[in-house]
């Protein structure tokens, strides 16, 4: 753990749990008063060395490294907090942290009681403040702290004292959230705001504590840590299990974190469960809020804080999956209910924000159980009405699928099968929805309306239930015969989606073919008058030419057949555009993108992917795997383009996409880039030879193939590397890998043999980095040469191809020899000569992901990740003020981190940080 030299932690009390009586020792160490930590308060009861004491961490203990060391950075500001609900372990987190081994006295600890007055507080802070002293005698006497709500002249007697110390002072405060008392805390928040840094403050809260926590933000003095950190991350779960001595498979791990949402009470809930067990991996399934300990926990230290509008706002909400405010309205008839899921979520932790525009919440999935059961007291009457009107503002808000499962669980019936029959096109599955299954369609009304079963069926389809839904297709198809033959041939077209959806949910590749063949097959016949059918017309046909192209395009890019799946989308997507359902066209234009940017058409892909990131349904919760495509096209975007961070933000948020064979190998190719380019190749490795083990068709697996042999030969595995590209099929990206692993080895001539032909007319197909990258080992091979007229040819060729796109990795992060031919073309002459000079730049320093182990050695303390980030900026002409726009930061919080950098770096000025930062290998 990092140590701050110029700081002292302050002991706040003997580690012991007993009530403190007497003052002898602390007369011994030269105090004096009679009410100290250690006595009485006059006139009050004793203090207790309880609450000026660390509570030990719950067992079995689990250490948790990253928080530690986030607390630990975050104290040397003057205010670090840990905001969250209940059970997310900000005490364990925050003892830990104090009890951790240093070299100099452990921080003061106060635990807040619950209905302390301003004179209880501040006779605990007294004690702590006092006690600390004793244990740094070099600081002199120590400050007159007194006993209770301090005048304005002890506190600026104390805030003088304070501000005159050599080394700053800590301060716990545990449970801040129980001072309800503004007046009691404006003392301390004066102190904080007076003493020149040496009191620093780390708290622990339920929700933000009456401190004008503003200033300090506006500042970027704030260092908060909030939910999202607290919780537990699959490792760490995988940690506690071990820790418990609970043996749960590998594959189970990381559902029971999904299940908990990393919520540490709920996992220590879980562990305990899964111990009594003699079948974890089957427990971890079962695992949910109605667990006993886990609903009481959650009702009494959740909900019973609560008023009851809020909880009753909050129950009936539980009837949808996530709400808005809109929603949120329909449903309880409250103008404010969106007010009341604000405020509810203010704290996070256990009512969920997306961040969208409009805001989507949704309750922790342990919560979303107890406040079902709740939802199940309300009479049944209440329930079905909640229902329809959930159903009825989905229906408005061209989300049919889930105004399905709300219409079949209210019982309307005729509603349901409405909702089928005119927008079958968006009742695709996107995810599998938590929601429990809708009653289902009585046997008369089945009979009567058939479509009924079948919107049931496609219901079960979109929840993820394929066995619920393969029955409810056949009640409906045991009725087709029945109906006149208009309405019979829009059944069939209706029963082919369906079989269609069922075919992509079980992963049946020639199901899903011969069932998308036979949808279109309904649409070939002459059209129907539109005055006895108006769902029979051309609209009807591009509603099946959208259905049926996508899912010929999902199956393509699922077996790695990426041209084929390129044109499938776009066909479809138009399809799509002109029957009006933005969510099939949201599912082409967003895979699309990947397979644009894959191909190496960088600005198509980014701005099909801001098309699609734009449209509606990619707004809250909904289409998660869609939107992820895009951001997965992102990724690539700014991989090619060399920008290493937006690249790996971009990756975090395509997680969805990755779970598809397509997806997760154009992911694994970008990441495993980025964790070379980090000085990772191990990592590198790793992702490659994971995913290429699962890559469909040879066009994927070549690209990975030939990424692996770059990646041992660049680590020095020549023989790895050749034995790979032996074992892979022809291409030009594996032919490339073989070219550059042979001018590694010496043998120019025989790269120039194996070199493929990227000036030739087929070349055009190649996905363009690929071509890019063989016309720049031509220059290359030609400058080795001595031909210098060939090699600038070549290279100017490959900048025309590369300009319009924007790529830059190609040629900061290719074969050697490439910065010397870019530097010899500018003085040779060139069209592209900016572009020339900002890639030599580039090419002279190579940004890096984190900092190398010589920086490690090189600095007393570390930069954070986000002086990193800043630092890279320094090197540009950009002043603070367009720093911060850039980043989305206020001016202050930039100024803040640059002192921060001069300070760690040694430098005065920017150009002093940059060359250090340089000579350290940071940037």
């Amino acid at each position: 753990m990092p140590e701050e030299a110029d700081q002292v932690r302050f002991v706040a009390a003997p580690h012991d749990t007993s009530e403190i009586t007497g003052t002898s020792d602390l007369r011994t160490a030269g105090i004096d008063s009679p009410d100290l930590a250690g006595g009485p308060l006059p006139g009050g009861p004793p203090l207790l060395a309880s609450r000026l004491t660390p509570p030990p961490p719950p067992e079995p203990g689990l250490l948790r490294p990253r928080l530690v060391e986030r607390v630990e950075r975050g104290a040397s500001g003057p205010v670090t907090l840990l905001l969250a609900p209940a059970g997310w372990g900000k005490t364990a987190v925050l003892s830990t942290w104090a009890r951790a081994e240093r070299d100099g006295p452990a921080p003061a600890w106060v635990t807040v009681g619950e209905g302390d007055t301003a004179r209880r507080l501040w006779g605990y802070l007294a004690a702590a403040l006092r006690t600390a002293a004793v244990d740094d005698p070099d600081e002199g006497p120590p400050p007159p702290v007194p006993d209770g709500p301090p005048r304005p002249e002890q506190l600026e007697s104390l805030a003088a004292a304070l501000a005159g110390r050599e080394r700053p002072v800590l301060l716990v405060l545990d449970d801040l959230h129980r001072v309800t008392d503004p007046a009691a805390l404006s003392g301390l928040e004066f102190l904080l705001q007076h003493t020149d840094g040496r009191l620093r403050l780390v708290a622990g809260a339920r929700r933000e504590p009456p401190l004008a926590l503003h200033r300090w933000r506006l500042a970027g003095e704030l260092t908060l840590i909030g939910p999202d950190e607290l919780a537990f991350t699959t490792d760490e779960v995988a940690d506690l299990l071990v820790a418990h001595g609970v043996p749960v498979p590998a594959p189970a791990v990381p559902r029971l974190a999904e299940r908990t949402a990393g919520w540490p009470a709920g996992l220590r809930f879980a562990a305990l469960a899964l111990a009594d067990g003699t079948d974890p991996a089957r427990a971890v399934d079962r695992f949910a809020g109605d667990q006993p300990d886990v609903a009481a926990y959650l009702r009494d230290e959740v909900l019973a804080p609560l008023g009851p509008a809020t909880r009753d706002v909050l129950r009936r909400v539980a009837v949808a999956v996530a709400v808005r405010a809109d929603l949120a309205a329909a449903l309880t008839g409250r103008a404010d209910a969106g007010q009341v899921l604000a405020e509810a979520a203010r704290d996070g932790g256990f009512l969920l924000q997306d961040g969208g525009n409009p805001q989507w919440y949704r309750p922790h999935p342990l919560l979303a159980d107890v406040l079902r059961d709740e939802l199940g007291r309300l009479p049944a009457a209440e329930v079905r009405e909640l229902h329809r009107r959930a159903a009825d503002w989905y229906a408005a808000h061209d989300r049919p699928a889930e105004a399905v499962r709300h219409a079949l669980t209210a019982g309307e019936w005729t509603a349901a099968a409405e909702l089928l029959v005119s927008r079958w096109p968006e009742l695709t599955p996107d995810e599998p929805t938590a929601a429990p299954a809708p009653p289902e369609p009585p046997a008369h009304q089945v009979r009567r309306d058939p479509e009924l079963a079948l919107a049931a069926a496609a219901e079960r389809a979109y929840a993820g239930d394929p066995a619920a839904a393969d029955g409810q297709l056949r009640r409906a198809l045991a009725h087709a015969d029945d109906l006149p033959a208009p309405r019979r041939d829009r059944f069939r077209r209706l029963a082919a989606a369906v079989e269609l959806s069922l075919a992509r949910l079980g992963g049946n590749h020639q199901g899903v073919r011969e069932a998308a063949d036979r949808l279109l097959a309904t649409a070939s016949g002459p059209a129907a008058d539109a005055g006895a059918d108006p769902r029979a017309g051309s609209v009807e046909r591009d509603d099946v030419r959208a259905v049926a192209g996508a899912a010929h395009g999902l199956v393509a890019l699922a077996e790695g057949e990426l041209p084929a799946a390129r044109t499938r989308f776009a066909e479809a997507r138009e399809a799509a555009r002109r029957a009006g359902r933005p969510r099939t066209e949201l599912l082409c234009v967003s895979r699309s993108a990947a397979l644009e940017a894959a191909r190496g058409a960088l600005r198509a892909a980014e701005e099909l992917a801001g098309e699609a990131l734009a449209m509606p349904a990619c707004q809250g919760w909904s289409a998660r795997a869609d939107c992820g495509y895009a951001y997965l096209a992102l990724a690539l975007v700014a991989w090619h383009r060399d920008r290493p961070a937006e690249a790996v933000a971009h990756l975090a948020l395509a997680g969805p996409a990755t779970a598809e064979p397509g997806g997760a190998a154009l992911a694994a190719l970008c990441r495993a880039g980025l964790l070379a380019d980090g000085d990772d190749p191990a990592g590198a490795l790793r992702t490659l030879a994971g995913a290429r083990a699962v890559a469909p068709g040879t066009e994927l697996g070549g690209w990975l193939a030939a990424e692996e042999a770059q990646v041992r030969a660049a680590a020095g595995d020549a023989d790895g590397a050749r034995a790979l590209l032996d074992a892979t099929g022809d291409g030009p990206a594996p032919a490339l890998a073989s070219a550059r692993l042979l001018l590694r080895a010496g043998d120019s001539r025989a790269a120039e043999r194996t070199l493929p032909d990227w000036a030739g007319p087929g070349a055009a197909d190649w996905p363009l980095p690929v071509r890019l990258g063989a016309g720049l080992l031509d220059a290359v091979l030609a400058g080795a040469s001595g031909d210098a007229r060939r090699a600038g040819r070549a290279l100017e060729e490959v900048l025309a191809l590369a300009e319009p796109d924007g790529y830059r990795r190609v040629f900061t992060r290719t074969d050697p020899g490439v910065r010397d031919l870019l530097a010899a073309h500018l003085d040779s002459g060139t069209a592209y000569w900016a572009t020339v000079s900002e890639l030599v730049r580039g090419a002279d320093a190579q940004p890096v992901t984190g900092p190398a182990d010589g920086a490690a050695r090189g600095l007393d303390e570390p930069l954070t990740e986000r002086e990193l980030t800043i630092l890279r900026y320094l090197q540009s002409i950009l002043s603070n003020v367009e720093i911060a726009a850039e980043l989305s930061l206020s001016v202050n919080t930039v100024k803040t981190h640059v002192r921060n950098i001069y300070r760690k770096l040694d430098a005065t000025r920017r150009r002093d940080a940059v060359r250090r930062a340089r000579e350290l290998r940071l940037i």
